[in-house]
């Protein structure tokens, strides 16, 4: 062997010696730096995200009294401001469980203080009753507080306070902590997750919460992605880049997921019936405006230092860590090309901010462990041309995203705020027809706001069957109160047989005063009872919409009569 030829030569020697350094000083600086986090130490489930992996449904025996007052909420309140037939004969009722909640046991809460899962019971239950009991009050006009009363006040903000959260209902409330699986045995899914309360008794309300989830769910796979890069040895040598680049691909396509699940919210939640049906018993203490008097929390010391906001979706913890991971700030603090916009600059920098606070304290603290890291995919991306083009690709996606979202925040509340709560132009056509019949001769008459609550409280009376399905389509039948069908206009029966409507189009059967999701179409009329209308979707409509949560495609209308 020619062993003068296996020599090193003095640069290659010092080749070696400087990689072997720099990986001296890589392990020093890493023992110097404290070691990356699991998910699991912030209450992060592997499989659920943010969602409890075993969510409890009642609470224990000695807090048995709030578990019955909520489950009796739903039967015996509606919103304080409803002044239907329907509604006021329920009034007595609402004041009477309102009453036993003010003369109710003030329930110690030290047993459960060391049960996380058991306070996040708690919190939620206490939540739905204190919405409940402040937006089915009738509403008054002598412009003071509203007094949330100790028994609930109390034991809610001092839950509140061991879980890091507000003592308001929140995101966590109305998804994470609502969320339970059909089938426990199974792990928790779209088709095995049901929502144990919903204030309006609406599927609408239902498939907004499942929405939330269906985000939260997907972001799972993110929060996976975002652990490992935490815990990759060194992020410069070829195999990390190459590991990052294509994580940050697989980001981008997650995003434009969440993005498709966002907008199909429309095909199951009804922008009307959220906004006037719905909407209303989220508000919180400020939902009218600086000027309004808020709440007070008997019992409570500062209490009207309390953030008391109500839920929105920009408490979804996953969100914020799509924004911290990529490195977007929101309070334009930090010196960025392209400069932002002059609209970025007049928007409100501190939103995102304040939502922390209405998360539970471990995912917030998630966020500033994430937030605190020493690894920057930002600087990382900038340093690697190999990642520029993914981060960049990542950010556009997420900009996308909330584009989609605050068209949608427009369309169910800026947009919906704009029209009227009972509008109906099946009004207009009766009006119509009393105006020609006072042209020939004396007739009798109602008022438009005679006719508009008697509408109002045949609508409230109409009648939403279960749904059905075959391999095809889900179906449902809808049944008017006969009443209500003596109001529908001439033109919408048929010709040829004017006891019996025609096929309604959806804008049609809408304005009768029918609602439900997009997708539902009216297929076929009976005969013997007219006021029965007959509707179908079908089975994939979800899967049928476009990016702006329209239909791309056409069901089949072949109807018939019986």
């Amino acid at each position: 062997m020619d062993y003068i030829h296996n020599v090193l030569t003095p640069p290659q020697l010092l080749r070696i010696g400087t990689s072997c350094l720099n990986d001296i000083l890589h392990r020093l600086r890493s023992n110097s730096i404290e070691s990356p986090k699991a998910n699991a130490e912030f209450d992060i489930d592997r499989e659920n995200g943010f969602l409890p992996a075993y969510p409890l449904q009642r609470l224990p025996l000695a807090f048995e009294f709030w578990e019955r007052a909520l489950d009796e909420a739903s039967d015996v309140l509606g919103l304080g401001d409803d002044i239907s037939e329907e509604a006021l004969e329920r009034r007595a009722g609402g004041e009477a469980w309102r009453q036993r909640i003010r003369e109710g046991p003030l329930i110690p809460t030290h047993t459960i203080e060391s049960d996380n899962r058991v306070l996040q019971r708690a919190h939620h239950v206490l939540a739905f009753l204190t919405h409940y009991y402040v937006h089915s009050t009738p509403p008054t006009e002598d412009g003071a507080p509203f007094v949330i009363p100790k028994t609930l006040a109390i034991p809610f903000t001092r839950i509140s306070k061991l879980l890091g959260i507000a003592p308001i209902l929140t995101y966590a409330d109305t998804v994470l902590w609502n969320a339970y699986p059909i089938n426990p045995g199974l792990p928790m899914t779209l088709d095995n997750m049901r929502f144990q309360h919903v204030f309006s008794g609406t599927d609408d309300e239902e498939e907004f919460y499942r929405t939330s989830a269906s985000v939260e769910l997907r972001g799972v796979e993110l929060l996976q992605i975002i652990e490992e890069f935490h815990n990759l040895p060194n992020v410069t040598d070829n195999t990390a880049i190459w590991k990052i680049a294509r994580d940050l691909q697989r980001v981008t396509s997650l995003i434009g997921e969440l993005s498709d699940i966002t907008q199909s919210v429309r095909a199951g939640c009804d922008p009307h019936v959220f906004h006037w049906r719905i909407r209303p018993w989220f508000n919180g203490s400020d939902a009218g405006g600086p000027s309004s008097p808020g709440w007070i929390y008997d019992g409570v010391d500062s209490s009207d230092r309390l953030d008391l906001s109500g839920p929105s979706g920009g408490q979804s913890t996953t969100v914020h860590t799509l924004d911290i991971w990529l490195d977007i700030d929101h309070k334009l603090s930090q010196k960025r090309h392209p400069a932002p916009s002059d609209e970025n600059k007049r928007a409100d920098h501190g939103f995102m901010e304040r939502m922390r606070r209405y998360m539970p304290g471990q995912h917030r603290s998630y966020l500033e462990y994430l937030q605190n890291a020493p690894r920057s995919l930002r600087e990382l991306a900038r340093q690697s041309p190999a990642l520029r083009e993914p981060y960049n690709a990542a950010v556009m996606a997420l900009k996308k995203f909330r584009d989609y979202h605050i068209r949608i925040a427009c369309l169910y509340i800026v947009t919906m705020s704009k029209t009227a709560r009972y509008s109906c132009p099946v009004i207009a056509s009766i009006m119509k027809e009393q105006q020609k019949a006072s042209a020939t001769g004396p007739s009798t008459q109602m008022s438009k706001s005679d006719l508009l609550k008697r509408w109002e409280e045949y609508v409230d009376k109409i009648h939403y069957s279960e749904r059905y399905c075959d391999d095809h389509f889900e179906y449902r039948h809808v049944i008017l109160p006969k009443p209500l069908l003596k109001l529908v206009p001439k033109h919408y029966f048929n010709p040829d047989d004017q006891s019996t409507l025609r096929l309604l189009t959806e804008k049609e059967w809408r304005s009768i005063g029918i609602t439900q999701s997009l997708g539902w179409v009216h297929y076929e009329v009976h005969t013997p009872e007219p006021h029965v209308l007959l509707f179908r979707r079908e089975l994939n409509f979800q899967q049928q919409l476009a990016p702006d949560g329209r239909p791309t495609g056409q069901l089949n209308r072949n109807a018939g009569r019986k």
